[in-house]
């Protein structure tokens, strides 16, 4: 899964997360966050792949281009 940076800032609206919240859940530092969404650089698969997990464990799905258009969803807890 590739993480883009429209889907960051979609699933930290969607959890009502900041950048240094998510930085925080992810083990990632906040400037990593904030220059990804501001696509000043592409994330390494590690950064990339701490920010999709903390998305996970806060019940947001990622919903690939080839499901029929890019985006985010947010399972209710009682499905997680």
């Amino acid at each position: 899964m590739i993480l883009t940076p429209e889907q960051c800032r979609a699933a930290r609206g969607l959890l009502d997360w900041t950048q240094e919240q998510l930085a925080q859940e992810a083990g990632v530092s906040r400037s990593t966050v904030r220059d990804f969404e501001k696509l000043r650089h592409h994330l390494n698969r590690a950064s990339e792949q701490h920010l999709i997990e903390a998305f996970a464990r806060a019940g947001v799905v990622l919903i690939p281009m080839d499901a029929g258009g890019l985006g985010v969803r947010l399972v209710p807890s009682c499905q997680l």
